[in-house]
Order: C-alpha cells, then sequence, then structure tokens
C-alpha cells in the first residue's frame, strides 16, 4: 500500500504536468453555429497518443473503483486526477471528452461487476493496474511530451 501515492502522484504528474501538446480544436465565434450544425467542419485530429490516453482513462477508471472499495481515503483523489485531464485534453472537444470519459467508466464498471469486496484478489489487480498506468504515464510522455 506504500506505492499508492507514489504511483497515483506520477500519473498525474507526467500526465498533466508533462507539458503534452493539447490537440483541441480552435474555439469558434459565439455567434458561429455549433460545428453538428455546419457541414463544412472536420472533426478534430485525433492526438497521436489518443490511444494510449483512453487506456489510461480506463485503468483510473479501474483503479479509482479499487481504491474506493478498499476504503483508500485518497481514492476521490484518482477520479480528481481523471477529470483534470479530460478538462485538460478534451477541452472544448465534446466527442474527445466523451471518449475518455467512457474509457473511465469502462475502467470502473469491469471491475464493478467482478468485486464487491475488498478482497486479496482485488488489491493484487489495483497493483497491476497501478503499474501498468505508471508504465504507460512514462511512456506517453517519453514519447509525446515536449
Amino acid at each position: 500500500m506504500k506505492r499508492t501515492i507514489p504511483l497515483r502522484a506520477r500519473f498525474a504528474s507526467l500526465l498533466l504536468l508533462s507539458g503534452l501538446p493539447v490537440y483541441s480544436a480552435q474555439a469558434q465565434p459565439v455567434t458561429e453555429p455549433a460545428p453538428a450544425a455546419r457541414a463544412d467542419v472536420q472533426p478534430a485530429t485525433p492526438a497521436p497518443y489518443d490511444a494510449r490516453l483512453l487506456r489510461m482513462a480506463e485503468i483510473v477508471g479501474s483503479v479509482t473503483y479499487l481504491r474506493t472499495l478498499c476504503a483508500d481515503p485518497k481514492a476521490r483523489e484518482w477520479r480528481s486526477d481523471m477529470q483534470a485531464l479530460i478538462d485538460r485534453e478534451a477541452g472544448a472537444e465534446p466527442d474527445r471528452k466523451a471518449r475518455l470519459t467512457a474509457a473511465f467508466n469502462r475502467g470502473y464498471r469491469s471491475f464493478a461487476s467482478v468485486y464487491t469486496s475488498c478482497t486479496p484478489s482485488a488489491v493484487l489487480a489495483d497493483q497491476r493496474y497501478r503499474d501498468e498506468g505508471a508504465t504507460l504515464a512514462a511512456e506517453i510522455v517519453s514519447r509525446f511530451g515536449n
């Protein structure tokens, strides 16, 4: 359990403070119609690390559920960190925000359907997912960071 805070801090610091370029569409003036109403608007180009970021969101969802299940007092911080990441990465892109949120929820629900109490197996799954998340965060930053 000692590794919980350093890994959570590593996720947050590696992704939120990494200086990754934010891939988002440029803001449109308020007077223009919404992008969905315009036929000539192209969807935002996906970031080259989007697939990895979606996996990260799924991992954070899983860890959030498992940490909550095992009564970690800092479990809410995982959800807060994910919300900060979504806000930073998705910005004004509702589709990207929806994909990141869906990945988080998928990870959360996948363990909610399996574990109803904090068992040794749940603790092991939590550790493995945190390890995978830390590795993934380091990879994202090393390949795509500034």
